[in-house]
């Protein structure tokens, strides 16, 4: 085996290997240096979303959901340019995961819609678990908030699932965001009664129950003369967690003190006019 000189062995090296090692070295190193950088500022990106989510009072679970998220987004596009930064085309990896991106959407169109539904409500907070609701047809209280979907529990205690991307877009009544409540008692009496023996007796009965606020003071409307009664309207407020109580109890005592004070509660009635038609007709 014949040796290479020293000198020969030392000019290949300066000559083809040091210009390649002062090229790719230097992108090597800087490429380093910007995947060490930019792995720190993505964290401090992450936990600068997280602490602004938390103080908003953001849900918990959409927090984490969140950071996670943008911190691996983040993450493939600092690989993504690191790679380039070192010579590795990155034009094919961009488009696969522009085209994943882009089935997944297709195909989860439902479940997106109900994944960007649940991350407003979690974010803008509508209705927070343990409120009372009346959404899509349906009223019940709040037991969860999920990213797909919320889940009510019914007065008769059956449970509902509902689509957040739904929920999200149409109409909410949230019953528990206020802490009273005006509660109706609508009562209908005869053209023959007393109206202000009527209303007397209603306002008694307001008056009677601890639960109804005396400021503002309840009160009795003659709402409409209807066809076969007059009828009236008794409107008080009380807590929201009183509302269910006070509405039964007070129209079963309405009841009871129309039938003391001989007030009627009309039935539906209709006239009919016969008329007898002739032979000779």
């Amino acid at each position: 085996m014949q040796d290479i000189p020293i000198d020969s062995w030392l000019q290949e090296i300066q000559t083809n290997w040091l210009p390649l090692a002062v090229k790719y070295g230097g992108q090597a190193i800087f490429a380093l240096v910007t995947l060490a950088v930019g792995w720190w500022l993505i964290n401090r990106i992450t936990a600068l979303l997280v602490n602004t989510l938390q103080k908003r009072h953001a849900d918990a679970m959409l927090t984490g959901f969140l950071g996670s998220l943008c911190n691996a987004l983040l993450r493939i596009l600092l690989l993504l340019s690191v790679a380039g930064m070192i010579g590795i085309e990155t034009t094919s990896f961009i488009a696969l995961i522009g085209a994943a991106g882009l089935a997944v959407g297709l195909a989860l169109q439902g479940s997106l819609a109900n994944f960007a539904g649940g991350v407003l409500i979690l974010f803008l907070r509508p209705f927070r678990a343990g409120d009372f609701i009346e959404a899509q047809g349906i009223s019940g209280t709040v037991e969860s908030i999920l990213i797909f979907h919320t889940q009510l529990r019914t007065a008769d205690n059956k449970v509902i699932i509902l689509p957040n991307g739904a929920l999200s877009n149409g109409s909410i009544v949230n019953y528990s965001t206020k802490p009273t409540r005006r509660v109706d008692v609508n009562v209908s009496i005869d053209y023959n009664d007393d109206i202000k023996l009527a209303r007397k007796v209603l306002l008694e009965l307001a008056a009677a129950d601890e639960r109804v606020f005396k400021d503002p003071a309840a009160v009795v409307y003659m709402t409409s003369l209807g066809d076969n009664a007059v009828n009236m309207s008794l409107r008080m407020w009380t807590k929201s967690a009183d509302y269910w109580g006070v509405f039964f109890d007070i129209q079963e005592q309405a009841k009871e003190a129309f039938d003391r004070e001989g007030l009627s509660f009309p039935f539906p009635q209709r006239t009919v006019h016969v008329h007898q038609i002739s032979e000779a007709d």
